[in-house]
């Protein structure tokens, strides 16, 4: 049997998270997973649940000032719809689970799940969004790039909830995301990029590139960023060597049973030149 907490809203939820050592339970798709049982039977979980992906302090999306916060209990569903979401952040969400799951799952659980595979998570990084942690005595933002420490890892403390989501938005010219898994969607990414360019004047003015799936998080180099930005967009391609050397010590990618680390490291290796060598072409990669 599993102990439940179902409180009514934001402030008797963080009451509960200060008292008692819970699992903060949004929509499920990924604790439900981790908790089955072998035998079939109903999840296990090591601790109660604290169930949150009902309140309504949770479910808000807001633009401000340039920046999009989302409420970590909004669903994938929910944020693909909404009209104050551009297409570059709804273009990685698309690619997730099925609608079904897309019904249920949350971006919140994907940012505290921190799968090295988490399909928003590169989209995340490039895009330098920040989270908003709080207790019951206190409030702190972390970037999402901090906040994930590693494989399942996070700097989430036993009486904090994850309240908040915030993106900074840019005026992108050409955004770029592939996935590359056994199908488009349904399926954990084996790799994948999310790339955002601002270009004027035929020139470079601001680049940001993320990759997933092939570290123990999502990566992204400044150092390859700040190499291409300023450039003439002729003179890209032919910074390609120099962009791959940049991410070749941080793409670290592992074995397992949807792909070797070998074939990661080389469809990595694969987008970001058909990015690059493309970028001054008129495509429209989203």
């Amino acid at each position: 049997m599993v102990t439940a907490f179902r409180p009514v809203d934001l402030r008797e939820a963080l009451a509960v998270r200060a008292g008692e050592r819970t699992i903060v339970f949004a929509g499920g798709s990924d604790l439900m997973v981790r908790g089955r049982s072998i035998y079939g039977g109903a999840p296990r979980f090591n601790l109660p649940v604290l169930m949150v992906g009902h309140l309504p302090e949770l479910r808000e999306i807001t633009l401000d000032g340039g920046v999009l916060t989302i409420g970590p209990c909004c669903t994938l569903s929910r944020i693909l719809c909404h009209e104050a979401v551009p297409s570059y952040v709804r273009a990685p969400l698309l690619g997730m689970a099925s609608p079904p799951v897309r019904n249920i799952a949350t971006l919140g659980g994907n940012i505290c799940n921190a799968s090295p595979a988490g399909d928003s998570l590169p989209m995340l990084y490039a895009l330098d969004a920040r989270i908003e942690l709080r207790a019951t005595d206190r409030i702190r933002t972390l970037k999402v790039a901090d906040f994930i420490t590693g494989p399942g890892r996070t700097l989430l403390k036993e009486d904090e909830i994850l309240t908040g989501i915030s993106i900074p938005l840019a005026d992108f010219s050409r955004v770029y995301y592939r996935k590359v898994g056994t199908r488009r969607a349904n399926g954990i990414s084996k790799v994948s990029l999310f790339a955002a360019a601002k270009l004027s004047a035929s020139r470079v003015e601001a680049l940001r590139i993320s990759l997933g799936a092939v570290a123990p998080m999502a990566l992204r180099s400044r150092v390859a960023e700040n190499m291409l930005e300023s450039l003439p967009l002729e003179a890209v391609a032919r910074r390609v060597d120099a962009v791959k050397d940049c991410f070749a010590s941080l793409i670290n990618p592992i074995d397992d049973m949807r792909s070797s680390k070998e074939y990661r490291r080389t469809v990595a290796f694969n987008l970001l030149e058909n990015y690059l060598c493309n970028l001054i072409s008129e495509e429209d990669f989203s």
